[in-house]
């Protein structure tokens, strides 16, 4: 009862024909998801065995120190970040702050300088009291020996 094409035969018992039937066309579905893998399985049956409570509590205490891990591990990255912001908030503050005060010590310089050109208009005596700055008030040791 082999017919010519792959198709599955069906043969009638009261005529004995040959009869083809048309073949159901498969919908493609999607591939299913792998199965979660467990150590220990627990076996749908009537009753439960004596160890079925051991393995559930066992797998609980796993369950729950997994959940304690990744709490604890998001807590640590949380103060981690925390910390950083707050750092960079500090080193930031502190920048603005010693640029401020910059900014005053070059402006008090600046305003001290301007002080000493405007009152020694003379070239000669500008100089001449540069360089008794420099040398540390040299006329003043000599007059208190």
């Amino acid at each position: 009862m082999s017919s010519s094409s792959d198709r599955p035969t069906f043969v009638a018992a009261g005529d004995l024909q040959v009869v083809s039937v048309p073949e159901r066309q498969l919908k493609s579905l999607p591939p299913r998801p792998p199965a979660s893998s467990s150590s220990t399985a627990i076996v749908d049956s009537a009753g439960s065995g004596s160890g079925d409570f051991h393995q559930y509590r066992q797998m609980r205490r796993k369950e729950q120190d997994r959940l304690a891990r990744m709490d604890a591990d998001h807590q640590k990255r949380k103060e981690i970040t925390e910390f950083i912001q707050r750092r960079e908030e500090r080193l930031k503050a502190a920048e603005e702050r010693t640029a401020k005060k910059r900014l005053k010590r070059q402006k008090k310089k600046h305003k001290k300088q301007g002080k000493k050109c405007k009152l020694n208009a003379g070239g000669e005596e500008h100089q001449k009291e540069q360089s008794s700055d420099e040398d540390g008030d040299s006329e003043n040791d000599e007059t208190e020996i």
